[in-house]
């Protein structure tokens, strides 16, 4: 596996890991479909890290997962919110 390669794949296991960690500590109610999703919305995210190395080929490892967790717990959030408030305006028709 090369190096990029193993930067990606790094980065969805850290986006999934923090989407789970974040749902763990929520009082929400844990179903199978709300873990899975979860954890796929996080990894989705913070694999919007890895544009990052199309401008800075040079980018260290660690600064790239740095970006990757703050973009997958914000933009995780950020989803969840607008698709929440998309189907709360669609029931409401």
């Amino acid at each position: 596996m090369q190096e990029h390669e193993k930067s990606l794949a790094m980065l969805v296991v850290m986006g999934a890991m923090i989407a789970l960690g974040k749902l763990l500590v929520s009082d929400e109610h844990l179903t199978f479909r709300l873990i899975i999703g979860r954890a796929l919305l996080g990894a989705a995210t913070s694999m919007i890290a890895g544009v990052g190395l199309i401008q800075f080929p040079e980018l260290p490892p660690l600064a790239l997962y740095g970006i990757g967790s703050g973009l997958g717990i914000v933009g995780s959030q950020y989803i969840e919110v607008w698709l929440k408030r998309k189907l709360r305006q669609g029931a409401g028709k």
